[in-house]
């Protein structure tokens, strides 16, 4: 198996969404309102996904909040996080849940590293099988976080919204319906996410979206 090279720097970034732009003028209608699109990548390994895990379901400034926080403690390194325990965690602001699967991933010792040879579909099903890990966690970690080009958590709310607005469909397309629309996007679909992401704040400011 020969994995596709990684995304690794803006050039990368601006390749793919040249392709996208030229198969699909909505995109290129987008890219003219958002501008260049950021990198967006993350470091791999524990505190990777520990940051994913803090962003699910709570707003962007929460997020950021919390993980400063957790940063600032120490508990982006698995061992420290063993010693905090979950008052330390729910101190930090993590909820219950998330404090429960944090620990669940501190005590598991998973090896990070054998991710990056694995395909996009065996890295996310290898990370599903960690407690808490979902489909959009897994996928947002190897599109971040291994840098790969060519996933799409369809599942995304914001992604839904943007795809909606961008190629004006009466409705939020379901996750199926957005992965079969994403299937011409690819191989690039990790760019195609990142556009629709920075397209998705353009909404917001024209539709007042929260």
């Amino acid at each position: 198996m020969r994995l596709a090279p990684p995304i690794t720097c803006d050039a990368d970034v601006s390749e793919g969404a040249a392709w996208l732009a030229e198969g699909e003028p909505r995109f290129a209608m987008a890219l003219a309102q958002t501008g260049p699109l950021p990198l967006r990548l993350r470091p791999p390994g524990f505190a990777g996904l520990l940051d994913i895990i803090v962003g699910q379901q709570v707003s962007v400034a929460s997020a950021r909040a919390i993980y400063t926080r957790l940063v600032a403690a120490g508990l982006d390194r698995p061992e420290n996080v063993l010693r905090a325990g979950d008052d330390g965690l729910r101190a930090a602001g993590l909820s219950r849940p998330k404090a429960r699967y944090v620990l669940a991933l501190a005590e598991r010792d998973f090896d990070f590293d054998a991710l990056h040879c694995l395909s996009d579909d065996e890295a996310i099903a290898a990370l599903i099988a960690m407690p808490g890990i979902g489909p959009w966690t897994a996928q947002v970690y190897v599109m971040f976080c291994l840098g790969r080009r060519d996933v799409f958590p369809s599942g995304d709310l914001a992604l839904q919204e943007a795809a909606r607005g961008l190629f004006d469909l009466p409705a939020r397309p379901s996750p199926k319906d957005l992965s079969a629309m994403a299937a011409a996007w690819s191989p690039w679909r990790s760019v195609a996410a990142r556009l629709l992401f920075a397209y998705y704040q353009v909404l917001k400011q024209k539709e007042g979206l929260s």
